[in-house]
């Protein structure tokens, strides 16, 4: 099994542990409080996903073939699903992270308990880290 998608079935398998969606959010804002931090310097307008309500800054650095992803958002849900996409896609190859099914977060109802805007900001987190992965690949090739 590909690790992608082994961290996916990790995430699935924690959030069955939880009855309602209030505890699934506590749950999303405690990850959020272990996200590996953004540099200050990358906390600008280049590093600003678009589309968000909420400001969410997103680094991406490559070494030794595989993607290390630090971010940062001003609203404590995002920050938690940032966090999950980091988890599951930091330590990749780009290749790998630009072709990825993140079906995790159907799975785990996430899209479906999200106010429209939210739903919009984590497509467009998801779009820019897979975008990070198609750039980071094309430059290695």
């Amino acid at each position: 099994m590909n690790p992608i998608n082994s961290i996916q079935d990790e995430i699935i398998d924690e959030f069955a542990f939880f009855g309602d969606w209030m505890e699934k959010y506590e749950y999303i804002i405690d990850l959020g409080k272990s996200l590996p931090l953004i540099d200050e310097q990358y906390k600008d307008e280049d590093h600003l996903i678009k589309g968000c309500q909420s400001q969410v800054w997103l680094h991406a650095d490559e070494a030794e073939g595989k993607v290390s992803f630090t971010a940062d958002s001003d609203a404590v849900i995002t920050k938690g699903i940032i966090a999950l996409l980091v988890r599951v896609l930091s330590g990749q190859k780009a290749e790998e992270i630009a072709k990825a099914d993140l079906y995790f977060i159907d799975k785990i109802g996430l899209k479906e308990h999200l106010s429209p805007t939210r739903s919009n900001g984590l497509v467009s987190m998801v779009k820019q880290m897979k975008m990070y992965g198609l750039a980071i690949n094309a430059k290695s090739q």
